[in-house]
């Protein structure tokens, strides 16, 4: 993809096509075109509110989001007007193909859809990427999957 399709696209908004090793360059480019560049971990994620929970950790929304898709709504749209030009986000391995989360995720991403034309409406940009994961492996029997919030030591 050229430089001036990518840039394009940014501009543009919605759903960008891309594979793990096109990032570096994605945020450059969006750092040029004064779009904020920010990744959403979601490889623990294993439910709609972990998802949630990733997505206000990376734009650094406040604690009392409401953990719905309607406050993620709110939440993205007030974080782009926050923006000099605009807000790109990078999910980063959501396990799409998990069946616990797979309808989730596509409602999430509708949420984004939808965000990506307000922000149209409003002289601004938004745009993202998915890096789909399949399912979250299956954990080792006798042995508790490592929480959301960190590694079982935390606790």
């Amino acid at each position: 993809m050229s430089q001036a399709t990518l840039q394009a696209l940014l501009q543009n908004g919605g759903l960008i096509e891309a594979t793990e090793s096109q990032q570096e360059g994605i945020f450059a480019l969006a750092q040029a075109a004064e779009i904020t560049a920010l990744t959403v971990e979601c490889d623990r994620a294993r439910s709609r509110s972990a998802v949630l929970r990733a997505i206000v950790k990376a734009v650094d929304f406040p604690e009392f989001f409401g953990n719905d898709l309607d406050a993620l709504y709110d939440c993205l749209c007030d974080t782009v007007m926050d923006q000099k030009t605009g807000l790109y986000l990078w999910f980063n391995k959501l396990h799409t193909g998990d069946p616990s989360l797979a309808e989730d995720a596509q409602a999430i991403l509708s949420v984004c859809n939808d965000v990506s034309d307000f922000a149209s409406t409003k002289d601004r940009y938004f745009a993202y990427t998915v890096i789909h994961a399949g399912k979250h492996p299956d954990p080792d029997p006798g042995v508790a999957p490592t929480p959301y919030s960190g590694s079982a030591d935390d606790n």
